[in-house]
């Protein structure tokens, strides 16, 4: 899905502003997903369901988490049969302890199956991601640091993941290489220093968010002294964090990256970063569970 970005309003917090989902490549998506799973046509279907049988179907959520990707399942739905009557039973990006009822949808039986696991691969795919985002955020509350995803998406998917890290409460990184720049290890290297990677960027696209990475004391005074507004701390211990903290001392923001796991984010909040960078967001979130069963109507 191609990344459409959007400006903030003046005085916006450009991380709090949710990615915009294109309706053309959704239903693009599903058209694809649909075709890979239906290819000739869905054959258990077409010898056990008769054409004019109708029935209601209802997905439920199994476990407890966010959910999210509703739009996404209707139009899968609503692509094999537009007159399919759809109600929601949730609200998306809304923690619910023991789950419970997520859609009802009454139409043609044999299109209900046929869309069923599509919808289910989508709907449980992007709750999921919602899901370990509301566990981060759950595990940083009273540390006053933000979660944050990375570009470690699916590919093709990543304005989806993105927005539903989004729902689960935490906060889009860049959408990719082109919205803001962050300069790594390899690309200080290349310009000659932390410091001077800094003051190129900075004159070359004044428009754009700056960030540079970096991986010891040196490196992170030089990228002060450069004017970084935002700065990676990577693969430092609790103690080189506190300390990137108070030298640091509110004059550029500081992101914390690398190994982070949900049972270590709170001790690295605790140390005064601003930001938390985490990967598993949309590399390794389990899918949320979730079950269709259907009724003859």
């Amino acid at each position: 899905m191609t990344a459409t970005p959007t400006t903030p309003p003046p005085g916006a917090d450009r991380h709090r502003v949710a990615p915009v989902l294109d309706p053309t490549q959704l239903d693009e998506l599903v058209a694809r997903a649909l075709a890979e799973d239906l290819g000739d046509g869905d054959v258990t279907v077409a010898v056990t369901i008769a054409p004019d049988a109708r029935a209601v179907a209802r997905i439920r959520q199994k476990a407890p988490g966010v959910i999210y990707g509703l739009d996404l399942a209707e139009r899968t739905f609503r692509s094999l049969d537009p007159d399919v009557v759809i109600t929601r039973r949730v609200g998306e990006g809304v923690w619910r302890e023991e789950g419970g009822p997520v859609l009802e949808l009454a139409g043609r039986a044999g299109a209900l199956l046929s869309a069923e696991r599509t919808a289910l691969n989508f709907l449980g795919r992007l709750s999921g991601i919602a899901t370990l985002t509301a566990r981060c955020v759950q595990a940083l509350e009273g540390t006053g640091a933000r979660v944050l995803d990375t570009r470690k998406t699916t590919p093709g998917l990543r304005m989806l993941e993105k927005a539903a890290v989004h729902a689960g409460g935490g906060v889009n990184h860049r959408i990719g290489l082109f919205d803001e720049i962050l300069i790594k290890e390899n690309h200080a290297a290349a310009a000659g220093g932390v410091g001077e990677a800094v003051r190129r960027a900075k004159a070359a696209h004044p428009e754009l968010p700056v960030e540079v990475e970096v991986s010891n004391v040196p490196e992170l005074e030089e990228a002060l002294a450069a004017g970084a507004p935002r700065i990676l701390i990577d693969n430092m211990d609790l103690a080189q964090m506190r300390e990137a903290v108070g030298i640091t001392a509110g004059r550029a923001s500081l992101e914390a990256s690398g190994g982070v796991t949900l049972q270590t984010l709170k001790a690295i909040g605790s140390t005064g970063v601003d930001f938390i960078s985490v990967g598993a967001l949309t590399h390794s979130a389990p899918a949320l569970d979730l079950s269709l069963l259907l009724e003859s109507a």
